[in-house]
């Protein structure tokens, strides 16, 4: 069963039938398990080859690398040239990655689908209301992919006839309007409990609720549904920053929607979507990969501290130039975090010493490999050559800190509580410095060369106007490389400004960046046009 919902052919797609279709009878406990089980696969994006999942990622690394966090990175700009036109601000209806990224959603919200319509068939089975919620989560997760990336969406239930449906009849926020409302039913009938570990329970739909409310800058929203997350116990922070990128916390802590991962004879469950993002890894360590997403110098400079531990929210008063910049000579203080999320000459990489030659294209794109993703190249739990770096390592959608950054986000949005605000970004910020630890393995720090240092906000001259900057910048540095700046970017109206300056200040180091720009007209993508063309008139 689960071969023949993998197998969905291309053409069609919002309207295929499985093979061996269940009738009425046959559904029992072991089956509609199976097609719950093929819903929450479908969030690997791994369904008809490798490249789909490199091009259209469930982790959304390719729109980092449209933020000002990231480069394309590997070997030249010519590869992946599809993702280095996003990275540039070109936008074409032909870009493989958009026709990919649409393709993954849809095979995910078709399988939700015919698990709903299997549900709808029976009746004698245990926590079916659980189950329910959790295809809405599931459904309300790929809906939500789609309508932050494109204008245009199709939009359709499962009782409804998908070759019908036009894709201009709902805008974004209609649709994430329904999504709400979906969501708001999920968290009513579901158990505090999930039915497993990776499994999805009320507070999920609450998490999620609070993170499409942000988008909509629904800011209510956002505080009732974050609190409640909060308020739940059910997470926490954790111990140290280093936490998230370590096997044995897999689905704990602070893990709230993941990508579930384990290392199987076909490979069939890694996270395909990050394979081509590991580091090039001098000696071989981690399979010397492609060293795609590196980090940009932009972001980079964004993990250095002032006297008192805080960031550099005004690029007025931080240090300019030469070596002050991170990594080119720079002495002053900085964030521990950095060197948890991206790679140093210099410095530690998971107990080995980073050097140029881990580096595939330093003199393109510079030294800063991403490491969230990778574990310590020893693991037993670890692939050792191709796929590159692939190991049971979960990738995590949406965590814990997010949510208490975005219940601060709705206080300071609403000026209300902005002490209560300010503690809740400490909160994210303690974590950050009680990760100071030089001992813990895998080693990633040096204090030797490297001064750590991060501060609390204090309450003086916490005004709204920079709470909101100490917000967005802890977003920032905290999920870095995890796929949310770029859509940061967006729902806070500052996208084509923002990367308008970065491309005229990056564009000194990175000269392929010369003369991109974004308009406001290619913020959100187009329909694949692939898709307008097999639509039969009903896309545009």
């Amino acid at each position: 069963m689960f071969a023949a919902l993998t197998l969905i052919s291309c053409d069609s797609l919002l309207n295929q039938e499985p093979y061996g279709a269940f009738t009425a009878d046959q559904l029992d406990d072991n089956s509609v398990e199976g097609l719950l089980a093929a819903a929450y696969a479908g969030l690997n994006a791994h369904y008809f080859g490798n490249n789909e999942a490199f091009a259209g990622p469930s982790t959304n690394w390719i729109f980092d690398v449209r933020s000002d966090d990231a480069y394309k990175g590997g070997g030249a700009i010519t590869m992946e040239a599809n993702i280095h036109q996003l990275e540039v601000g070109i936008i074409n209806s032909d870009n493989v990655s958009l026709e990919d990224k649409w393709k993954n959603d849809f095979y995910g919200i078709t399988r939700v689908h015919k698990a709903m319509k299997a549900l709808d068939e029976i009746s004698n089975i245990a926590h079916i209301d659980q189950m329910r919620g959790e295809l809405m989560i599931l459904r309300a997760w790929y809906y939500f992919d789609m309508v932050r990336i494109f204008k245009h969406v199709p939009y359709f239930t499962y009782t409804e006839d998908p070759s019908f449906v036009r894709n201009d009849v709902y805008t974004q926020d209609s649709i994430m309007r329904m999504l709400q409302q979906d969501l708001e039913k999920a968290f009513l009938i579901m158990e505090e409990e999930s039915l497993s570990p990776a499994r999805f329970n009320k507070y999920t739909a609450a998490a999620l609720m609070a993170k499409i409310s942000a988008q909509l800058s629904d800011w209510p929203m956002v505080e009732k549904y974050a609190a409640l997350v909060i308020q739940s116990g059910k997470y926490q922070l954790y111990n140290n920053f280093a936490d998230m990128s370590k096997i044995e916390f897999d689905n704990q802590y602070e893990s709230i929607i993941a990508l579930q991962c384990v290392v199987t004879s076909d490979f069939g469950q890694i996270n395909w979507s990050n394979l081509l993002n590991t580091t090039y890894s001098d000696g071989n360590l981690y399979g010397t990969g492609d060293d795609f997403f590196i980090a940009s110098q932009d972001l980079a400079d964004c993990f250095r501290t002032d006297a008192n531990g805080l960031p550099y929210l005004d690029p007025a008063v931080a240090p300019q130039g030469g070596t002050n910049r991170m990594n080119g000579g720079y002495k002053g203080n900085t964030d521990p975090r950095v060197d948890f999320t991206i790679a140093r000459i210099g410095l530690p990489f998971r107990g080995h010493l980073y050097t140029r030659k881990w580096c595939r294209a330093y003199d393109i794109y510079g030294e800063f490999s991403g490491k969230k993703w990778l574990v310590e190249p020893e693991s037993d739990q670890m692939v050792r050559g191709f796929p590159w770096g692939a190991s049971n390592l979960n990738f995590i959608f949406l965590r814990y800190a997010d949510i208490i950054l975005l219940y601060a986000e709705a206080l300071i949005e609403q000026n209300k509580n902005l002490d209560i605000a300010r503690q809740h970004i400490n909160m994210i910020r303690e974590k950050a410095a009680r990760s100071i630890d030089p001992y813990y393995s895998p080693v990633d720090l040096n204090p030797m060369i490297t001064n750590y240092k991060v501060g609390e906000y204090p309450s003086a001259g916490w005004t709204q106007d920079y709470a909101r900057k100490a917000v967005r910048m802890e977003r920032r540095i905290e999920l870095a490389m995890e796929g949310h700046r770029w859509f940061d970017l967006c729902r806070w109206g500052i996208a084509v400004e923002t990367m308008n300056a970065y491309y005229q200040s990056e564009s000194e180091l990175r000269s392929y960046l010369r003369g991109a720009s974004l308009s406001e007209q290619n913020v959100y993508m187009p329909t694949p046009i692939e898709e307008v063309r097999t639509a039969d008139g009903l896309y545009k």
